[in-house]
């Protein structure tokens, strides 16, 4: 039996980076990388906000998930200080996880933000396929594990990690 179009369609697509998802599956690590994401510190001052917001954990524990969240690449360790007979680390987060949904409420607006941006990322996506397309191709390639991964969605995957990218230097810059 063949479906039409109207059976269903795809209106949104919800990106799993198994690198960051294996990271935050520890839900103190997500708030470890909130609390990197708008200044340096060190892990003696991420242990006191997570005090802060009642999570009670010893410092070492506290420096094993920073150490976890370094180690998936989505902290970085920013600085370093020499004093009281040692170095102290500053850790910064380079990822931010949005973990939120939107209100039924908000459909109309989306859709018409949709719509006002939707020919500048027609455009994007044209630049992107026609100028880069084998390296796409290349790191699609490298992302296929095996024959049966064929049917996965990796070319998106590619042209979503750019725009996300593009979209976080974008927002810094502004």
């Amino acid at each position: 039996m063949t479906s039409s179009p109207r059976d269903g369609q795809i209106e949104d697509i919800a990106v799993r980076d198994t690198r960051v998802s294996d990271a935050i599956d520890e839900p103190m690590r997500a708030m470890v990388l909130d609390i990197l994401s708008d200044e340096a510190r060190t892990a003696g001052e991420v242990h006191e906000r997570l005090a802060d917001r009642g999570v009670d954990r010893t410092e070492n524990t506290v420096r094993h998930h920073i150490n976890e969240l370094r180690d998936a690449g989505l902290v970085d360790v920013v600085r370093f200080e020499e004093g009281r007979g040692g170095t102290t680390k500053y850790y910064h987060a380079n990822t931010i996880v949005l973990s939120y949904s939107l209100p039924d409420s908000a459909d109309a607006a989306v859709a018409e933000m949709v719509d006002a941006v939707q020919p500048q990322i027609t455009d994007a996506l044209t630049t992107l396929t026609d100028e880069y397309d084998d390296s796409i191709e290349e790191i699609v390639a490298d992302m296929q594990p095996c024959e049966h991964c064929r049917t996965q969605k990796y070319e998106t995957y590619v042209l979503l990690t750019v725009l996300r990218r593009a979209f976080v230097r974008a927002r810094r810059e502004s």
